[in-house]
């Protein structure tokens, strides 16, 4: 078994565990295997395993993967988690499966109008900065809902939930606390938007916090890729 493959069932096993100490149903929280600075190779490996759901934040780093992988990997679901430049919705719009890090309604438009016809909405969610940190992006908690219903019309994104990266805490319970408060703020979307059903939360250090606080999307990377390579293409 290569080092990937065992990195990648180990860390699915301690998923289904928190699932089960949370008391939720077997699969209700889907791993994204975090790809970026990897190669295609990496990519192709943890697929060969079972692996569908992938994160990049580089995007052009993203595309000749997924270039270097057609044919071969059509399967695969391609997560977008990185900052969105207007100048690159195009290709976010035309090759991605889903958006983690919406944050603008300008941009949510630029996607929705660059979607190709064809193919499903974009699967989109808001970013939440949930602590209000001066350096770290998506919007206040205070702003979700008005961005959620402006955007929710537009006929080629689907707004699916809430993505948030929370100020590192080390004890346990207040990492659920934290989570817990984006899920609140996603219950009161679900009210009033009917496609509201993702939390994408929680990283290798907090993943039991987030699944217990109701996490659908848990983003991993190290845990199975290894350290990030020193370099990447934007």
């Amino acid at each position: 078994m290569s080092e990937i493959t065992g990195n990648l069932r180990a860390v699915k096993a301690r998923i289904a565990a928190a699932t089960e100490a949370a008391d939720r149903p077997d699969g209700s929280c889907e791993l994204i295997a975090v790809s970026k600075t990897k190669p295609a190779s990496a990519v192709a490996e943890a697929a060969g395993d079972g692996q569908r759901h992938f994160g990049e934040n580089y995007l052009q780093e993203a595309l000749a993967k997924q270039d270097e992988l057609a044919g071969e990997a059509d399967e695969l679901v391609w997560h977008f988690i990185g900052a969105i430049q207007s100048n690159k919705t195009r290709d976010i719009a035309t090759r991605f499966d889903w958006v983690h890090t919406l944050e603008r309604e300008k941009i949510a438009r630029r996607l929705s109008d660059q979607r190709p016809d064809g193919r499903p909405p974009l699967n989109v969610l808001i970013q939440v900065n949930l602590q209000n940190e001066p350096t770290k992006a998506g919007v206040s908690p205070d702003e979700v809902v008005s961005l959620a219903n402006a955007i929710a019309p537009l006929p080629g994104i689907t707004v699916r939930g809430l993505m948030a990266i929370p100020a590192p805490a080390t004890d346990h319970d207040e990492q659920v606390r934290v989570f817990r408060s984006l899920a609140a703020i996603n219950e009161t979307l679900k009210s009033g938007i009917n496609t509201v059903d993702t939390l994408s939360m929680g990283m290798t250090d907090d993943m039991p916090a987030a699944i217990e606080a109701g996490a659908t999307f848990v983003r991993i990377g190290t845990a199975i890729f290894g350290a990030r390579d020193s370099g990447h293409r934007g």
